[in-house]
C-alpha cells in the first residue's frame, strides 16, 4: 500500500521510512506538497489537527494521505508547548531555540516538575474521508541540558526513563521501538 506524508519535515520521514521497513507500506512525501494550499494547524487538539491535515491534503490526490500531529506535553507548564511544539519559541525558531525557552521555562523544577509525555496523532485519509486515526504517548522527564546527537526536535532533552537515554541517544531502532510515532504507526498498520 502506498501512502503520501503530508509533511515537510525530514525528520519525520525518516522516522515513517524506517518505520515502514519490512512492512507492506511504502511512504512517499506527497509530491509538490508546497504547492498546495496550507492547511493552518490551529486547533486545540493534536488529533484535530492531524485529522484537518489528513482530510485537507487528500482532496488533492487519488493516494492515501497520512498526516500527525505530536508534540510535547510538560504538565507543570499548563501542557504546554503541546500542539504548539513546533512554534513553540516563534516563527522560524529551530529546534535549538525551542529547546533553549523549553528549558529556561524548566528552571529549577525538581522531581515530578519535570514529568513530560510526548504525544502523537496520525490520521489517514483517502479523497477527503478519514478512515483511520491512531494515538500513542510516551511518558518521560525533561533532561536540564541536552543529550546526544540523533532525532530532532525536543529528542535531546526528552528522558525516556525505561532505557534511561534521551530520544537523542538512542538509536533510530531503539526510538522507534518506544517512541510515540512508533507506537502510534504500529496502531496505524494494525488497522491497515
Amino acid at each position: 500500500m502506498k501512502l503520501f506524508l503530508a509533511s515537510s519535515n525530514p525528520g519525520k520521514l525518516r522516522e515513517y521510512l524506517d518505520l515502514a521497513l519490512g512492512t507492506n507500506v511504502e511512504i512517499e512525501l506527497l509530491p509538490d506538497f508546497s504547492d498546495f494550499s496550507t492547511f493552518e494547524e490551529s486547533a486545540p487538539t493534536f488529533a484535530e489537527n492531524a485529522t484537518g491535515k489528513a482530510l485537507h491534503y487528500s482532496r488533492f490526490v487519488r493516494v492515501a494521505v497520512l498526516a500527525d500531529d505530536s508534540g510535547l506535553v510538560v504538565p507543570t507548564l499548563g501542557g504546554a508547548p503541546g500542539v504548539h511544539s513546533a512554534r513553540y519559541a516563534g516563527p522560524g525558531a529551530s529546534d535549538a531555540d525551542r529547546i533553549h525557552k523549553l528549558l529556561q521555562e524548566m528552571s529549577g523544577k525538581e522531581g515530578q516538575g519535570r514529568r513530560a509525555r510526548f504525544v502523537c496523532v496520525i490520521a489517514m485519509a483517502v479523497e477527503g474521508r478519514a478512515v483511520a486515526v491512531a494515538s500513542e504517548m510516551a511518558r518521560g522527564a525533561i533532561t536540564k541540558q541536552p543529550r546526544g546527537r540523533s532525532g530532532f526536535g525536543y529528542d535531546p532533552i526528552f528522558l525516556f526513563e525505561e532505557l534511561g537515554r534521551t530520544y537523542a541517544e538512542l538509536t533510530s531502532d531503539q526510538k522507534n521501538v518506544y517512541s510515540h510515532r512508533g507506537r502510534a504507526f504500529r496502531r496505524l498498520l494494525y488497522f491497515i
